[in-house]
């Protein structure tokens, strides 16, 4: 897994801990939360994407370069 991707996850983690302790409080704050949440969401995929393409196109030029 690449380094961004686990550090995006591990905010992703905490966002959503961090909404769920706000909206139990009954804090209105775990609105934000939840969208940092979801943006970090989407870099953990964006960055697992680009590294699993990175090694595809990595592995594809040593078969070509022997």
């Amino acid at each position: 897994m690449p380094r961004l991707a686990l550090y995006a996850l591990v905010v992703c983690v905490l966002a959503v801990v961090a909404a769920v302790v706000a909206f139990v409080q009954g804090s209105l704050l775990g609105i934000v939360w939840v969208l940092i949440a979801g943006l970090s969401s989407n870099m953990t995929w964006y960055y697992l994407r680009k590294g699993k393409a990175e090694k595809a196109a990595a592995a594809e030029a040593a078969a070509v370069n022997g």
